[in-house]
């Protein structure tokens, strides 16, 4: 089994219900979830004329490899009414992979860890609440020193 840790957000319909049913799906599709982040409500990043989005970090554990992970969160998304057309648009569920253990990975449909995620207070704030302590494979420092080095203005507010 692998861990690995998920970041999930919703800023359309039912953002709660939303989240909720794609980690439902998860669990069916891909592995257990060992433990979910409180809810933070946040602006926007990238498009920021959208409506505020719900997001939350979950702990996978995985049986599966990481380009298996992500072609099953592809598919997740996709049942779910996710439709990709402009990039950061508004979105039902959007699932990314932040971590999968300490692996580097970069192919043309997957990097891991997610290329921005030392950039983003909504995937920062609710992974630092569930694994502070956890150090970037690629930049060797902690969640918790990402946290306090962010430099994103956005504003976020825990539910």
């Amino acid at each position: 089994m692998h861990i690995c840790y998920l970041s999930l957000g919703s800023n359309l319909g039912k953002k709660q219900a939303n989240l909720e049913l794609a980690l439902q799906e998860i669990k069916k599709d891909v592995g257990e979830v060992l433990r979910i982040s409180s809810i933070y409500e946040t602006e926007a990043w990238g498009i920021v004329s959208q409506d505020h989005y719900f997001n939350i970090v979950a702990e996978v554990s995985t049986p599966y490899f990481p380009l298996d992970v992500i072609t099953k969160l592809l598919a997740i998304e996709s049942r779910l009414g996710r439709i990709r057309d402009k990039k950061w648009e508004s979105r039902i569920i959007d699932i990314d992979i932040i971590f999968y253990e300490n692996y580097l990975i970069t192919t043309d449909n997957l990097t891991i860890p997610h290329p921005f995620l030392e950039k983003r207070n909504f995937v920062l704030e609710p992974l630092n609440e569930l694994n502070p302590d956890f150090i970037h494979p690629r930049l060797r420092k902690s969640i918790c020193q990402l946290t306090a080095k962010c430099t994103d203005a956005s504003w976020i507010k825990k539910q």
